[in-house]
């Protein structure tokens, strides 16, 4: 028995060695070449386009372990920036999803690089948690203090970048829409990729359009986001008794109201960047121009959402985690009447959001 045992762990061994040998293998015939990257740069005139900054001051990473812009050269890399009670980021993600199913295996690697809006938008497990609900697949980098944003010069959500196998930017699109021209330039990214490291294969011309897509005219929209809260506010808090900064009003709903403006009745809170219910119920008013509405808001106690568009019951709302409502659509884009009655302390409204 001893010398069976002494004849078959060196097989074994010799067996483990073969594999690892062969992993290491097949891992590196995977990388690109840099030397075969460098030849065909030194060809290529892009040096026209600026070089992409690195993912810096990431808090966590989902989906991915740490990515750099420098080891992802000879990838086409799409960097988006987005935070996921953005409306105008949601309606883009069946689009990136699309793609990161079509072009993953083309070449294509997708960054969401999730920069806060909201101090809540900044806790892992909230934005695990959006990354899961929406099916995300590709990596999603915390930019929680604005680190990696900076670095891309950036102002807006969404903003998304493109950059070739050199690690160039050669696009970027603000804001929602634009799909078709984008996806072409991916797949011409691709292309080009495939034709400088020597690959085979075809990049697939038909355009996406995805079914979960939402149909909105951001062109009708009439009435812009509206922001709540002593610091973010924009200007469309009706209320004649004005925000006190951390501080308590009973408001009241005037007589005369205006359209594009919040109104507030009760006991309400104005924090820096949110309205506080502190009586136990409370109302809130708002003519809009526009099709659907959307608030940002949560309940740390859970309150509920009694709604009527144009004196019409809708679904009541039950409010807790804090994220992206829609509160009630309508068949056609014209100003539209909004009455909420919200029962429970603690409801904290951030936003109105149109579509």
């Amino acid at each position: 028995m001893k010398k069976n045992n002494f004849i078959k762990k060196p097989l074994l061994t010799g067996v483990v060695l073969i594999l690892v040998v062969a992993v290491i293998a097949y891992i590196e015939i995977q990388k690109p070449n840099t030397n075969q990257l460098a030849n065909t740069q030194n060809k290529t005139d892009n040096s026209k386009y600026p070089l992409a900054p690195d993912f810096v001051g990431i808090d966590k990473w989902i989906n991915s372990e740490p990515l750099k812009i420098e080891e992802l050269r000879g990838k086409v890399v799409l960097v988006d920036f987005w935070t996921y009670t953005c409306i105008n980021c949601i309606r883009t993600l069946p689009y990136l999803k699309d793609w990161d199913a079509k072009y993953r295996d083309k070449g294509l690697v997708i960054v969401g690089v999730h920069t806060p809006e909201f101090e809540f938008e900044k806790d892992y497990n909230n934005v695990l948690k959006a990354v899961n609900d929406n099916s995300i697949k590709y990596a999603v980098a915390q930019d929680n203090y604005y680190a990696t944003w900076q670095s891309y010069q950036n102002r807006y959500w969404p903003h998304k970048f493109l950059i070739d196998i050199y690690g160039r930017v050669r696009y970027d699109h603000i804001g929602e829409g634009g799909y078709e021209e984008t996806e072409q330039m991916i797949q011409e990214l691709l292309k080009e990729r495939m034709e400088k490291l020597g690959e085979k294969g075809d990049v697939d011309l038909e355009t996406s359009k995805p079914l979960d897509a939402a149909n909105t005219s951001s062109m009708r929209i009439g009435t812009p986001e509206i922001y709540l809260g002593y610091q973010f506010s924009r200007g469309n808090f009706g209320n004649p008794e004005g925000f006190g900064q951390d501080t308590v009003i009973d408001y009241k709903i005037p007589s005369k109201i205006s359209g594009n403006n919040v109104y507030l009745e009760g006991k309400w809170k104005s924090n820096a960047d949110n309205m506080e219910l502190l009586s136990d119920t409370g109302d809130i008013l708002l003519v809009f121009d526009a099709k659907s509405v959307n608030i940002v808001a949560g309940s740390e106690s859970k309150s509920e959402a009694s709604v009527f568009l144009d004196n019409k019951k809708q679904n009541p709302q039950n409010i807790s985690e804090f994220k992206l409502y829609n509160l009630a659509n309508a068949d056609e884009y014209k100003e539209h009447l909004l009455k909420a009655t919200i029962k429970g302390k603690g409801f904290k409204l951030y936003t109105f959001t149109f579509g």
